[in-house]
C-alpha cells in the first residue's frame, strides 16, 4: 500500500504525459516551422511531392509516437 501522501499511479502517469508533450511541443514546433520553406517550395522541383509527403509522413509518425507512447497505464 502506497503511503497518503503520495499520488497514485494513475496521477503520476497522467502528470508526465503532460510534462512529455508540455516540453516536447516547443521541439516539434521549431522543426515544423523549419520545415514549411520545404513544403511550400518542394512540390515546384521534380519527385519534391513524394519528398513532401515523406517529410509529412515522418513528422506524424513521430507525433503519434510521442502522444500514443506516453499514456498512462490503465
Amino acid at each position: 500500500m502506497l503511503p497518503p501522501w503520495l499520488p497514485s499511479p494513475r496521477t503520476v502517469g497522467a502528470l508526465q504525459r503532460v510534462l512529455l508533450v508540455a516540453l516536447l511541443a516547443p521541439a516539434v514546433l521549431v522543426a515544423l516551422t523549419a520545415a514549411v520553406p520545404a513544403l511550400v517550395l518542394l512540390p515546384f522541383f521534380p519527385g519534391g511531392t513524394d519528398r513532401v509527403i515523406k517529410l509529412l509522413t515522418a513528422h506524424t509518425r513521430y507525433l503519434s509516437t510521442l502522444l500514443t507512447n506516453s499514456r498512462p497505464a490503465p
